[in-house]
């Protein structure tokens, strides 16, 4: 490639029938489309969830990492506006781009089921690390938050570098490597950009969640493309529990687990990670 991959050098913006949406894009036009869905933690954006894949598999297939709406530079949303799959298709039809791969890090991998059961005919694989599943709670043994939503939540509530740093710690397993003071600075600045964004999440989190819409568990079994369910085996977020019963509900399933792994099996593990979508997606092309 000839253009160097840089936040700055991908760095776009599109506006949809209802949202203004920032995204990164990189790799060759025409080459096979792979959109990359974020998580929603205080400060997510495409590029800082998926900058070391992005940067790697643009080599292969042109990549695409929106902000999705409540997030990073994108439209600030409610809880009852908020609607990624509808944003997902929107940011599809601005493109041009009929059908893509979908690749989603914890809610990004909700939309992305979303999308491959109420938007089958523009999903062409779906590949998810870390969602929760719908059949159990995201709480830890005996009730509760688990560990993870509890610090995520800190994270909104007061977007410091001290609570970011308790963030990227408590989503990876070995933190002391990834959860670094650049990367927890990183995260508090970009959540500090947008108080709406901060303000809008905990008003939907008190208002029953800040995702409002899931996937209906029964429609799973009808989901017709190939798809790669990857999970740490350490996730402090959503427990591995999770993408079992996907697994168990998905015809053509299958599920890669993680040791020494958390929530940002795309961060703690790129180089496996990128090997194993490039590898699914070229043979399920």
């Amino acid at each position: 490639m000839s253009q160097q991959v840089t936040e700055e050098s991908t760095s776009r913006e599109v506006e949809t029938p209802d949202w203004t949406i920032h995204y990164n894009e990189a790799g060759s036009p025409d080459a096979p489309v792979v959109v990359f869905l974020h998580g929603s933690g205080p400060g997510a954006t495409g590029w800082s969830n998926f900058k070391t894949n992005i940067v790697e598999l643009s080599k292969d297939f042109r990549v695409i990492a929106p902000d999705m709406p409540g997030w990073g530079r994108s439209s600030a949303v409610t809880r009852d506006e908020n609607d990624h799959a509808k944003a997902a298709v929107q940011l599809l039809d601005a493109l041009g781009i009929d059908k893509a791969a979908f690749v989603g890090n914890s809610m990004g991998g909700i939309t992305t089921l979303r999308l491959a059961t109420e938007y089958p005919e523009r999903v062409s694989q779906a590949i998810t690390m870390g969602p929760g599943s719908g059949t159990v709670p995201i709480t830890q043994a005996g009730g509760g938050l688990s560990e993870g939503m509890k610090v995520l939540l800190g994270g909104y509530r007061e977007p410091t570098a001290e609570s970011m740093k308790a963030l990227v710690q408590v989503m990876t397993y070995d933190s002391e490597r990834f959860g670094t003071d650049e990367l927890a600075e990183e995260r508090a600045r970009s959540a500090r950009a947008n108080p709406e964004h901060l303000k809008n999440y905990l008003d939907g989190f008190a208002a029953g969640g800040p995702i409002a819409k899931w996937f209906s568990l029964d429609a799973l079994k009808d989901v017709g493309v190939p798809c790669l369910l990857i999970h740490g085996r350490d996730d402090r977020v959503v427990h591995f529990e999770h993408s079992l019963h996907l697994l168990a509900r998905i015809p053509d399933s299958r599920l890669v687990l993680l040791n020494r792994c958390g929530h940002w099996a795309q961060v703690e593990h790129a180089d496996e990670f990128n090997r194993l979508v490039r590898d699914f997606l070229l043979a399920n092309a």
